[in-house]
């Protein structure tokens, strides 16, 4: 991690030196609609495989490039490394059996989310006016995972309703991340996107009383880590309807 800083903080510089940032760029308001792909890494990786999430953000850009904001993503998956937390519970051929003395048929998926604030730096380079280009930020929030875990119809009972507490080893904690990547507002201001690379790190603790597999209460503080690929749609608001995007 200390060197992807390094790298990034070195690109900062460069940029700032390279590109100056002058008046002619303009106050924005904008939505941000984005889709991530996800590489699991740390702890993590040790409980889930690849996943997504789908992401809101609110930010605004002022005149001098700074961009602020808040946002949240919706993570999910289907890929399961941890998939021991029902051993004491299978039959001798390894199936679950429901209530009418049948093989359960279960799911376990990932779950989870993210809700934090950034703050960054646009760079009007490579871009066609002085509001797109590389842009730059970090921020800080709450990340939140669990084992969501599916039943037929809910009928196998120690696996149901509040049992399932006892092995969905729900966990949040404090998350902060870092994002490159370019960000493109069109002159006719209809083609808006962004895309770019994005890391979370964060520290989770299980916030359950008691796991029911392991018996015993984990206080555990894990290290998490998501490596993501983002894409996304913007959506800007022009304050005062600006007759033309002004070019480098």
């Amino acid at each position: 991690m200390k060197q992807i800083f390094l790298v990034i903080f070195s690109l900062v510089n460069f940029l700032s030196f390279s590109q100056g940032v002058n008046d002619t760029s303009i106050f924005i308001p904008m939505l941000k609609f984005t889709y991530s792909y996800q590489i699991p890494g740390g702890d993590l990786a040790k409980r889930f495989g690849n996943n997504s999430n789908i992401a809101i953000e609110f930010s605004i850009k002022t005149k001098n490039n700074w961009v602020v904001g808040v946002e949240g993503f919706f993570l999910f998956g289907d890929k399961m490394k941890e998939t021991s937390i029902f051993d004491s519970l299978y039959t001798s051929n390894k199936q679950l059996l429901n209530n009418d003395g049948e093989y359960s048929v279960f799911n376990l998926l990932e779950r989870g989310f993210y809700i934090g604030a950034t703050i960054g730096k646009l760079f009007p380079v490579f871009g066609p006016n002085l509001n797109s280009g590389v842009i730059v930020n970090a921020g800080a929030g709450l990340l939140q995972h669990k084992i969501k875990i599916e039943n037929d119809a809910n009928t196998t009972p120690y696996i149901s309703g509040e049992y399932i507490k006892g092995y969905d080893r729900l966990s949040n904690g404090l998350a902060t991340k870092i994002f490159i990547g370019y960000h493109y507002l069109g002159k006719t201001k209809l083609i808006n996107f962004t895309a770019g690379f994005e890391i979370y790190q964060a520290w989770t603790k299980n916030r359950r009383d008691f796991n029911f597999d392991t018996r015993t209460k984990d206080n555990t503080i894990y290290k998490d880590a998501l490596y993501s690929l983002k894409i996304g749609w913007i959506l800007p608001f022009y304050v005062g309807k600006p007759e033309k995007f002004y070019t480098h």
